[in-house]
């Protein structure tokens, strides 16, 4: 009788720590996360950049053979590199690439985060009110077909007003479940600085955008681009 309820007294303890590992586990995670974030933000430094007028540049040359480039932000919270597909999207490519050689990108802050239906963190505006952009517009190139996540995490686009209007807004997708139309150019995939984008995300935005979202509550800003 002793043994017997030894028995049943062991099995019901097993039972409730097989049922608490999951709760434990998903707890850890969290945490891990939430260290994670903490310590790539540590690494952001503080940032004075604000919205200014940007540069009055003149249209860029096309010239072939059109080609892959590298193209890199330096921001205060670290670098952020993207492989820009000039073959499939290259007058983006040539226009991104002329405006990040030239200086354009330089001390402009990121403008606006989502954290809801949609994952992007939008940069590439100088006067940091999203509506700048240089003196042209780039026609649409490699819009994405097909159905289900066709801006999968690490996604590079360009933000626009309507077809065929890109100037230099781009958007970073931070999350595989952005609910995003076909309706904007596939330039380019981060290699470098995603869990950066994904750390600033995870702090939200002062929601200030009717459109959704708004400025990033960690500041975060491109203080030098180059291509490469």
């Amino acid at each position: 009788m002793r043994r017997s309820t030894t028995v049943v007294i062991v099995t019901t303890l097993i039972a409730s720590i097989l049922i608490a590992a999951p709760a434990s586990a998903e707890k850890t995670k969290k945490f891990k996360k939430a260290s994670q974030t903490s310590s790539l933000l540590a690494l952001c430094k503080d940032t004075k950049a604000v919205g200014h007028s940007p540069m009055r540049l003149p249209v860029p040359s096309i010239k072939r053979p059109h080609v892959n480039k590298i193209i890199t932000f330096k921001t205060n919270c670290g670098e952020i590199q993207i492989a820009a597909d000039g073959v499939n999207a290259p007058l983006t490519v040539i226009s991104m690439s002329y405006l990040a050689n030239k200086g354009y990108f330089d001390n402009s802050p990121c403008h606006r985060i989502t954290t809801s239906g949609i994952f992007v963190l939008q940069c590439g505006d100088p006067t940091a009110s999203g509506s700048g952009g240089p003196a042209w517009q780039v026609p649409d190139e490699n819009l994405p077909t097909g159905t289900g996540n066709i801006y999968p995490a690490g996604s590079v686009a360009m933000a626009n007003s309507g077809a065929n209007t890109n100037g230099s807004q781009f958007f970073i997708v931070y999350d595989d479940n952005s609910r995003l139309g076909p309706n904007y150019t596939l330039w380019g995939k981060v290699t470098k600085g995603l869990d950066i984008v994904k750390a600033v995300a995870a702090l939200g935005s002062d929601n200030s955008n009717p459109a959704g979202g708004g400025v990033p509550n960690q500041a975060i800003t491109i203080e030098r681009a180059s291509a490469r």
